[in-house]
């Protein structure tokens, strides 16, 4: 650990802070590192230089070479038969059979170079799915590359001195703790900024590509990255507990996670095993050639069964993860391709989760500017929802300074602006019978702030909570990829819950629940799998309950993102539907592999019962299947392209824009901070 005094108060002092340097491009390993990673392609390997090199001695030379790779590849053959073994015995049914009856039976015949090669196959397959695999993770290791590791804890100095600014681990940040973070510094924990504005790229949590603005006591996520100037960030939350280490927790369970749908591959090798022997042993009766035997079993090993279904898999949750959709586990990504329902929770999923103001009644002596400004001025000091959207819409430009502020319990806020004395709050706190202005009910959705000047009504701000501008959008891709059964579960009432949903073209509404409730209604739906997309404390139990639960995680809580399947780490609900053509794109191409494997297996043994592949040459060829196979599973890593693009752009075709509506929360029950 590192300390050093300097005036973080000033430019200058901060430009000499101490900056995490850059995580380093990993280095290609050495020849001996791929050795000692994979021993088995380097004993194969070895082998057949030695057994090459013996064949130089004269007179013995063969017999030598002969015994050595006949007895390394009867010892794989053993090594491998007792893996099956161990596997049988945990329940998985595996293809190891066909590998080893072909090393066997070319040793047996005395085509022992053949047998290497098989061998070689085999060995290396495990060499070619780590290739795979770091190809297809490649999105999946940016990010946690991108991990604080550091932080810079600022104590401040007694009077006259200069604070001292020590690097620490970022597991020792306490809460509490004030943070430097220099230009171009990842912020390590979650916090609020402590300086009065600064500007952070955000673009690794939400995608947004240009800096967001920030101001003093805003929440700041670790993860964001500091513009070009020192910014200071009081922590609220340790590093286990922030943002980015959350979403590094749900991307390493993603990249760990190993498909299901790898025993499904594994189920299509029953018949291709019977398949395997029975032309083998036609072709060795037909013929009376042991040899004929050999060399079926040879080009029917099957690599692409036991690798190109998992490399597809992995391929498609790194293309997920490229979108910023992390999904959680291969089974997860077979049944989002399987979706027959969507739930949506509404506040905060299909609405943005805050309110706007949407118009101003003024009466007769106030303009609509005079309301904004006076009320502004008088809750530019509340934290409460309400009072931070009507300061937002007024501008700080517009804002006058506020004296004798009082906040009342429940009702609202009085303060002095201007020389005038200004109420802002609920109506029955402001406005009287006697003196009530002509104001119309409230729409659906919408809330009002009242507002009361030298104790005369003024006018009120009407708020609602916009539908996001993409959710029409979202529902008619939906309806695109087949899915027509789409439900919303919310806790506000009947008619707030169907001015949202009716012209989104929702089919069924449900309102006024609890999470017990929504659990309850998941369960009921018919039309599965399920999906339920949601967002905060309240989702997470339908989200875990759920077939597949998707957590809008940009914003939502912690404990909805850690209870669903899927957490989509931007505010966008358009990738609802993305992720669910991402999932059926690579289920497809697994399938699409396995096929390929299969059939070119099939056809190369039908052309081997002839006795025209030579065991050496089959198994070369079938080495060509395996890549063949594997190479088409690594385009689950990739955008489509071309046709197959067309095709996606045609599944998802826009709908028409949403148009703005709101929450169900009454004006009446409006409570201050």
């Amino acid at each position: 650990m590192s300390e050093r005094t300097d005036a973080t108060g000033t430019s200058d002092g901060a430009a000499e802070t101490t900056t995490t340097p850059p995580t380093p491009s990993r280095p290609r390993p050495t020849l001996r590192e791929l050795m000692r990673r994979y021993p088995w392609v380097a004993a194969t390997i070895t082998v057949a230089i030695v057994g090459l090199a013996l064949q130089l001695i004269p007179d013995i030379g063969g017999t030598l070479t002969a015994w050595l790779v006949s007895l390394y590849c009867l010892t794989v053959a053993a090594v491998q038969a007792w893996g099956m073994i161990r596997e049988l015995m945990s329940g998985a049914v595996g293809l190891d059979i066909l590998a080893i009856t072909a090393i066997v039976s070319t040793v047996a015949i005395g085509d022992y170079w053949a047998s290497l090669v098989v061998v070689l196959m085999l060995t290396g397959g495990e060499a070619l799915e780590a290739y795979a695999n770091a190809r297809a993770r490649s999105e999946v290791s940016a990010l946690l590359d991108r991990t604080p590791r550091t932080a810079h804890r600022v104590t401040p100095a007694d009077a006259g001195g200069s604070d001292t600014v020590t690097e620490i681990d970022v597991n020792d940040v306490n809460v509490g703790d004030l943070l430097l973070v220099g230009p171009g510094e990842t912020v390590p924990v979650d916090g609020t900024l402590a300086d009065d504005e600064a500007e952070l790229d955000e673009s690794s949590l939400t995608g947004e590509s240009l800096p967001v603005s920030h101001v003093r006591g805003s929440a700041v996520l670790s993860g964001s990255v500091a513009g070009d100037r020192p910014i200071h960030v009081q922590a609220t939350a340790r590093a286990a507990d922030s943002q980015y280490q959350q979403i590094v927790a749900l991307v390493q369970s993603a990249s760990d996670s190993k498909a299901p749908f790898v025993r499904l591959a594994d189920r299509y090798s029953i018949p291709f095993t019977i398949v395997a022997f029975l032309i083998a042993g036609i072709a060795w009766w037909v013929s009376k050639d042991p040899t004929r035997f050999a060399e079926v079993l040879v080009v029917a090993t099957p690599c692409p069964l036991l690798i190109a279904a998992p490399v597809a898999f992995i391929g498609g949750m790194s293309r997920a993860a490229h979108e910023n959709i992390v999904v959680k586990s291969g089974g997860t990504l077979e049944q989002l391709a399987q979706i027959a329902s969507v739930a949506f929770d509404k506040t905060g999923t299909l609405t943005y989760g805050r309110p706007e103001v949407d118009h101003v009644e003024a009466s007769a002596a106030f303009s609509e500017s005079d309301i904004v400004r006076y009320a502004a001025s008088a809750e530019q000091s509340s934290p409460h929802v309400l009072a931070r959207a009507i300061t937002a819409h007024a501008g700080t430009a517009d804002l006058l300074p506020a004296s004798d502020v009082e906040e009342s319990s429940g009702n609202g806020v009085t303060a002095t602006v201007d020389g005038h004395r200004v109420q802002v709050g609920k109506q029955s706190w402001i406005v009287t019978d006697a003196t009530a202005p002509d104001v119309s009910a409230l729409e659906p959705g919408q809330m009002a702030v009242y507002v009361a000047v030298d104790g005369a009504p003024a006018g009120r701000i009407v708020l609602t909570d916009h539908v996001r501008d993409n959710a029409a959008d979202t529902l008619q891709r939906l309806r695109d990829l087949g899915i027509d059964h789409t439900v919303m579960l919310t806790g506000d009432a009947q008619a707030t819950a169907e001015h949202i949903a009716t012209p989104l073209g929702i089919t069924h509404v449900e309102a006024n629940l609890l999470p017990a409730d929504k659990v309850r209604a998941v369960s009921a739906i018919t039309d599965r799998p399920v999906m339920m997309v949601g967002d905060g404390v309240n989702d997470a139990p339908v989200l875990a309950a759920a077939d597949v639960g998707v957590a809008m995680g940009a914003k939502g809580s912690t404990a909805a993102s850690q209870s669903a399947d899927v957490v989509i780490m931007v505010d966008d609900l358009g990738r609802v539907p993305t992720s669910i053509t991402i999932a059926r794109r690579t289920v497809h191409i697994a399938l699409q592999s396995i096929g390929i494997g299969i059939s070119l297996s099939i056809i190369l043994m039908l052309i081997a019962a002839f006795g025209v592949i030579p065991a050496i040459i089959g198994a070369a060829l079938q080495e060509a299947v395996d890549l063949v196979s594997i190479l088409n599973s690594l385009r689950a890593a990739r955008a489509p392209r071309g046709k197959e693009q067309n095709k996606t752009r045609a599944a998802s075709t826009s709908g028409a824009a949403g148009t703005g509506t709101g929450t169900g929360t009454d004006a009446t029950d409006r409570q201050h901070a």
